[in-house]
């Protein structure tokens, strides 16, 4: 084992209250119903697969130049919100952990289908702990296809089977298995039932760590 890849949000960081307050505006703007129960269903999901899903319950029809605008401008709310972040929004157990990591001699990834990745970890300050960035603007395919996740193992130069995803999605977990790579779950994704590992903190990941590097 070589590399740990983690998804972004959710793991490393938390937006997803940024991500519902943009969707909803957009919503709200359109007249369609959304709620939070609404926006768990968009986590790990592609800007343009959300908004299809936040338009399940619209009954106009909207353009593909229509849809692009909605994106471009829930994105733009989005990163103004994104702007008040800061180093404070990692957490010290977080930061540590990662650090620990790369002493212990693995590399470390992003893969994120965001096309915000990079903008969040400058605004974290969390840029140089991480050796590759595979996030939304190098994929065409979102997860639970694998392709973010292979894309990170390329620009890594480390084969899929020496690397470990973190993720807290359901659909995470179920791309780093198609990927063929070790999936550890966290937050949600630590009750599915198909990660090979279930973490309740980050830290743990130390643990695992020394696991995976005698495998």
């Amino acid at each position: 084992m070589h590399a740990f890849i983690f998804d972004l949000d959710g793991v490393i960081v938390f937006t997803d209250n940024f991500h519902y307050q943009a969707w909803k505006k957009m919503a709200d703007n359109l007249g369609i119903y959304f709620d939070e129960k609404i926006n768990n269903r968009l986590r790990g999901v592609s800007r343009a697969d959300s908004l299809d899903i936040i338009l399940e319950r619209y009954d106009g029809v909207l353009s593909i130049a229509e849809k692009a605008g909605l994106m471009e401008q829930k994105n733009n709310d989005y990163r103004c919100l994104l702007e008040t972040m800061t180093p404070k929004d990692v957490s010290h157990e977080v930061r540590d952990t990662l650090l620990k990591l790369r002493q212990m001699g693995f590399r470390l990834a992003i893969g994120s289908s965001s096309r915000n990745a990079g903008f969040i970890l400058e605004k974290v300050g969390l840029t140089g702990l991480f050796d590759a960035l595979s996030d939304g603007n190098n994929i065409t395919r979102s997860k639970p296809d694998p392709e973010v996740f292979l894309k990170a193992a390329e620009f890594l130069n480390i084969r899929p089977a020496s690397c470990a995803v973190v993720e807290d999605a359901y659909a995470g977990i179920e791309a780093a298995k198609s990927a063929g790579m070790t999936a550890i779950g966290i937050g949600d994704a630590a009750k599915c039932d198909e990660a090979d590992y279930r973490i309740a903190s980050f830290c743990e990941l130390i643990k695992i760590a020394g696991q995976l590097r005698v495998c």
